[in-house]
């Protein structure tokens, strides 16, 4: 057998994989200074404002009323880093697909994928997974130090093993994972960067305060159906009459985001090929 014999042939080494797309996403994500960052900001506040918020309430422990007492539950407090650090999680997800889009890098990439949707999948699955791996741990981490904070109250421990307790403390991962994806799908959707972000603002932080000021018996109707209480459902402590349980919640905004992630395919493939 002949050396030219032996190499294998230029299309099926040069063949474009799923796997080899995801990989070039990955090499991309991590290369980007403003994925470092914005992840360890959201590590930060993930850990750190439970520590913080434990160690003002077992300072204050003995100042407080009854009725402050029993507004402070442990799993409120191990989780209320999460609250924050979707905002750094959505920054970087809208950034991932409109910095190539701002940059021009973007035409490199369908340029060697041009089937377009390969790219989508592998921007999302590499987000998705890189978010959970860094979002599991660090919710644990504040659950576990919060608890060690908290450890000469014992009105306020709390197990994993506890009823609901586990499913609240990994769904604040799930959440931030879904937040991810939705915010990366709404930057494929307008891809542009303050566009993405603003969108993404203007769904979780201003429709729902602008809710309550619809007639009480509208808001109520509405507010468990919108984007923003249906991903807290999935994490969330207690649900009442006006709130949905996790499992709906959880499965209507996998739900959004399918929609978002579909309406940003079609996009992607309409405007970009």
């Amino acid at each position: 057998m002949s050396a030219v014999d032996a190499l294998p042939s230029l299309a099926h080494a040069s063949r474009v994989t799923q796997a080899r797309v995801a990989l070039s996403e990955w090499t991309k994500i991590r290369s980007v200074r403003s994925t470092l960052w914005s992840l360890l900001v959201a590590v930060v506040l993930t850990i750190g404002l439970p520590i913080l918020f434990s160690a003002v309430t077992a300072s204050h422990w003995g100042s407080l009323s009854p009725h402050e007492r029993a507004d402070r539950h442990p799993l409120e407090i191990a989780t209320a880093g999460v609250n924050l650090s979707q905002l750094p999680i959505a920054v970087l997800a809208v950034l991932t697909i409109t910095a190539e889009y701002s940059t021009g890098m973007i035409r490199a990439s369908f340029t060697a994928t041009p089937k377009r949707l390969p790219v989508l999948w592998a921007k999302l699955g590499v987000f998705a997974l890189l978010t959970f791996v860094l979002a599991l741990p660090s919710v644990l981490i504040a659950f576990w130090a919060s608890q060690a904070i908290l450890h000469n109250h014992p009105t306020l421990h709390v197990s994993l093993s506890d009823p609901s307790v586990a499913r609240t403390v990994i769904g604040g991962a799930v959440y931030l994972v879904l937040i991810g994806v939705f915010a990366m799908a709404l930057g494929a959707i307008v891809r542009n960067t303050a566009g993405g972000i603003s969108a993404f603002a203007a769904i979780f932080f201003v429709i729902p305060p602008l809710l309550n000021i619809l007639p009480s018996s509208w808001n109520q109707a509405i507010s468990p159906w919108i984007p923003d209480s249906a991903a807290r459902a999935v994490f969330q402590l207690t649900h009442d009459s006006g709130s949905l349980s996790p499992g709906p919640g959880a499965l209507l905004f996998v739900g959004y985001c399918a929609v978002a992630i579909a309406i940003a395919a079609v996009l992607l493939v309409r405007r970009d090929t």
